[in-house]
């Protein structure tokens, strides 16, 4: 048995309809055709993202310092300065500002429910 690889991503919100609503509107995101009971999936390539009510026993307020802690969530965007900047007009709080890296620009941004998200604009 060979594991191929990461398949689909989903972030445990407070609020399903609002963390949708955020991606979609300051990121540009689509929604998938369908998606299950307590969740919207997005279609995104080449891996599903998703936000999802949290499991049971979840406590997204209680996880310190912030939800998701010590993972690297990356998405790839066409323009990642320009969405920063829109971001910041909407005080979306940037963690760490735009900079030079092998990927391109890459700056990290915390979503409504504190995750720490990077954007960078280089496949």
């Amino acid at each position: 048995m060979t594991v191929t690889g990461p398949d689909f991503i989903a972030l445990q919100v407070r609020d399903v309809e609002a963390a949708a609503s955020f991606y979609e509107q300051r990121l540009g995101l689509r929604r998938a055709p369908a998606s299950p009971p307590g969740a919207v999936v997005f279609a995104t390539a080449p891996i599903a993202f998703a936000v999802r009510a949290p499991l049971p026993g979840t406590d997204v307020d209680a996880v310190r310092p912030r939800p998701g802690a010590g993972v690297a969530l990356w998405l790839a965007a066409d323009d990642a300065q320009a969405l920063h900047d829109d971001l910041v007009t909407a005080g979306v709080p940037v963690l760490a500002a735009p900079s030079t890296t092998p990927f391109g620009t890459a700056f990290t941004f915390a979503d409504p429910d504190g995750y720490a998200i990077t954007v960078h604009d280089q496949p």
